[in-house]
C-alpha cells in the first residue's frame, strides 16, 4: 500500500501526548516537533488516525517542504509537488496561509501563488484550461516559517475536536480534544471512581467515559478525505468496522459529572445522550461544597472557573477553597485540575506534585495534578 507522510497537528504542551496515541495505534515510525507529529505510514493510517486520535487537532498530508525566499520559489516549488496524485479534476480546493519570521510576508499573494501553481500542474495533467470545482473539497494550506516553505493537505475537514456530540454551547466549553487530553494524562482508568464537580455541558466526562469504553472519538462524524478517490472507500468502511468492534459499550463505569448549574447538568445530559454514552455518567446538580463521596481511590478532572470576568474573582477563590477541603476529605482521590489562576495551590492548600503548562484556547494555563496512592493489589494483581 503506498506510504504517506502525515502530519498530526498538536496544541502547545500536548505534541507527547498526540505521539503516544499515535503508537499506541501501531505507528512507529514517528517524530515529535513543536506543535506537531509527523508521521510516515500506509494510506490506511489516514482513515484510522482521524478516527481514533483524542488529542490532536487535525490530520494533514505532507505535500512538500523547501526553501521560498521569493514567489518565484514558491510557484516552482509547488508545481513540482505531485498535486495529481491526490486532487480530481473537478476538485474544490481553498488554500489557507500563515507566514512567521519569513521574506514573504503577504499570506494573501502567497495563497494566491500557490492555487495558481497547483492549476497549472493540473492542467498539465488533464490537458484542460478551465476546472468546474464541483466535487470533493481538497482543504490545503501553505505555511511559511523562516523561509521554509510546508504545503499540506488537510484529511479532516473540519477540527477532531469537533466529535458530533456537542450541538448546543455552554459559557467558556473546554474543547473535547484539550478534555480528553487531561483524562489521558491523568492516567485514569475505568475501574476507578471519577468526579468532575464542575463539569458545565459535560465535555471531560463525555470524554472520560469515551475513553474508558475504548470508543473511537470519531466514529459519528465525516472527514474531508472520505470523498477523495485516492483514497478507496473500502479503507475507510476497514477503518469504521474496527472502531465498531473494539468499542466496549458493556463496561460499567463510575463517572459522577456534578454542577450547581442545573441548566448546565441539562446540558451535559443532553450531550451525553448525543454521544451515546448516558448510562455511563451520573449527573447530579449541586454545589462543590455539598459533594459526598464515600469511594476511594478516586480521580477528580475539572476545569473551573479561571476569574477571567470582572467581580469573579472572589467566586472562583472560594471555589478553590473548597476543592481543597473537598481534597482533605478524599485522601485516596487523585485531583487534577486546570486554571489560569495563578494563586491556585496557595488557596488549595498544597504544593502540586506536578504541574504542566497547557494552553485552554489562547488562555494559558497550568494543569496542576495531585497524585493520591495507588490502590492495594487484589489477590489476582499478587
Amino acid at each position: 500500500m503506498k506510504m504517506v507522510e502525515l502530519i498530526a497537528t498538536a496544541p502547545m504542551g500536548l505534541e507527547a501526548v498526540v505521539a503516544r496515541e499515535v503508537k499506541a495505534l501501531g505507528y512507529e515510525n514517528v517524530k515529535v516537533e513543536n506543535g506537531r507529529v509527523l508521521i510516515k505510514a500506509d494510506l490506511a493510517a489516514i482513515p484510522r488516525l482521524n478516527l481514533w486520535l483524542r488529542t490532536a487537532d487535525r490530520l494533514l498530508i505532507k505535500m512538500g517542504e523547501f526553501k521560498a525566499t521569493s514567489f518565484d520559489h514558491l510557484f516552482e516549488g509547488t508545481k513540482k509537488l505531485d498535486w495529481e496524485q491526490w486532487l480530481t479534476k473537478d476538485g474544490f480546493f481553498h488554500v489557507n496561509g500563515r507566514s512567521w519570521k519569513s521574506q514573504l510576508t503577504s499570506v494573501p499573494a502567497c495563497q494566491g501563488i500557490v492555487k495558481k501553481a497547483i492549476i497549472e500542474k493540473l492542467k498539465e495533467k488533464y490537458h484542460e484550461d478551465w476546472f468546474s470545482e464541483t466535487g470533493a473539497k481538497f482543504p490545503i494550506e501553505v505555511a511559511l516559517q523562516k523561509d521554509i516553505a510546508t504545503l499540506t493537505l488537510d484529511t479532516s475537514g473540519i477540527g477532531l475536536h469537533k466529535r458530533g456530540y456537542r450541538r448546543l454551547t455552554a459559557t467558556a466549553p473546554i474543547k473535547e480534544t484539550l478534555a480528553a487530553a487531561l483524562v489521558l494524562l491523568s492516567r485514569w482508568e475505568p475501574h476507578r471512581p471519577f468526579l468532575d464537580p464542575l463539569c458545565g455541558s459535560g465535555t471531560i466526562p463525555i470524554e472520560a467515559a469515551l475513553i474508558g469504553r475504548n470508543i473511537a472519538p470519531g466514529l459519528k462524524r465525516s472527514f474531508a478525505a472520505e470523498n477523495w478517490p485516492a483514497i478507496p472507500q473500502r479503507i475507510w468502511d476497514k477503518a469504521r468496522e474496527e472502531g465498531k468492534d473494539l468499542a466496549k459499550r458493556e463496561q460499567k463505569l463510575d463517572i459522577l459529572a456534578s454542577d450547581q448549574d442545573a441548566e448546565a447538568i441539562s446540558l451535559a445530559g443532553y450531550h451525553l445522550r448525543q454521544a451515546g454514552v448516558a448510562d455511563g455518567v451520573k449527573l447530579k446538580s449541586q454545589a462543590l461544597r455539598d459533594i459526598k463521596i464515600s469511594k476511594e481511590y478516586g480521580a477528580l478532572i475539572t476545569n473551573p472557573p479561571y476569574g477571567e470576568r470582572l467581580g469573579e474573582i472572589s467566586l472562583v477563590e472560594q471555589l478553590y477553597k473548597e476543592m481543597g477541603e473537598l481534597s482533605r476529605q478524599l485522601a485516596t482521590w487523585s485531583f487534577f485540575v486546570i486554571t489560569s489562576y495563578p494563586g491556585f495551590e496557595g488557596l488549595f492548600g498544597r504544593t502540586s506534585d506536578k504541574n504542566r503548562k497547557l494552553y485552554n484556547g489562547r488562555i494559558e494555563t497550568k494543569f496542576y495534578q495531585y497524585l493520591g496512592p495507588l490502590p492495594p493489589r487484589t489477590k489476582k494483581e499478587e
